[in-house]
This record gives C-alpha cells, structure tokens and sequence, in this order.
C-alpha cells in the first residue's frame, strides 16, 4: 500500500486500510442476495454500516485529522480549495428504478 501524505501519518494510514479492506470484504460477502427483499438489504446495510463504526470509525477520524494537519502544514490548503472550486463534487446520479416482479 502506499504511503501517506506524511510520514507521521502512515501507520494510521496501513491500520485503517487494513481494517477498512477486511471489513469491505465482508460487506461484499453474498450475505444477502440480490433477490433478496429491500427490507433485508436495507437491513443488511444498517448493519454493515454500524459495524464498520465499531471496527473502523475512530481509525479514519484519526487518520483524517493526521492528514488535514499534513495539508494544513504543508501549506496545501489554498490549492486544495481551488481544485475543489474548479472541479467541485457532484452528486452521483439517481439510481434506476428497481425491476417489479
């Protein structure tokens, strides 16, 4: 895996992946199936994503704030400010409508 934007931050960087991969893998176990009631895949990723808060929650808000102080002390954030004005996040398009049975 690569390393962080700063050193300080890698081993935060390798524990998160390590935990964030492990617990993906299991998100796409075929748990539920894709005929599976929305009911039971809503379900399912509840739980999936309390599970990732228990396991991997507090890994990324220590390895976010290490790299927002690697930006920061970098002098990064101006240009990261521009990029995001430039090419700004949209929103992912709407989902088509599931099939009726």
């Amino acid at each position: 895996m690569a390393h962080s934007l700063s050193e300080q931050c890698t081993p935060l960087k390798r524990e998160y992946d390590a935990c964030f991969n492990a617990w993906f893998e299991g998100y796409l176990e075929p748990a539920v199936s894709t005929s599976a009631r929305p009911e039971e895949r809503q379900k399912f990723a509840q739980e999936k994503a309390a599970e990732y808060e228990r396991n991997c929650g507090k890994l990324w808000v220590q390895y976010r704030e290490c790299v927002q102080k690697a930006v920061k002390d970098r002098g990064l954030e101006s240009l990261l400010e521009q990029a995001r004005t430039e090419n700004p996040l949209k929103d992912a398009p709407p989902a088509p409508p599931a099939e009726s049975s």
